[in-house]
């Protein structure tokens, strides 16, 4: 059970084709294309340098004065 030869993926290939038909899997692979395009295009606009915008605030345990008295911890009501 070693590697497969050439002559096994070529069988295998025209198995599929026997399947699909050319025209499917003509579709098939402009679609993965086109999806393989538009993966690194967002990859490209996302690395572009943006000015970091710090956080409105943080969530620390402690109230702050003024702040609202309704809010609930989630930790604090899972543990008890």
């Amino acid at each position: 059970m070693g590697s497969f030869s050439i002559w096994h993926w070529l069988i295998v290939l025209l198995i599929i084709v026997l399947i699909f038909g050319t025209k499917k899997l003509k579709n098939i692979g402009s679609d993965l294309g086109g999806a393989v395009k538009g993966f690194k295009d967002g990859i490209k606009e996302g690395s572009a340098p943006e000015t970091p915008v710090p956080p409105a605030s943080q969530v620390t345990g402690t109230q702050q004065p003024g702040s609202d008295k309704t809010t609930i911890d989630v930790e604090a009501k899972n543990r008890s």
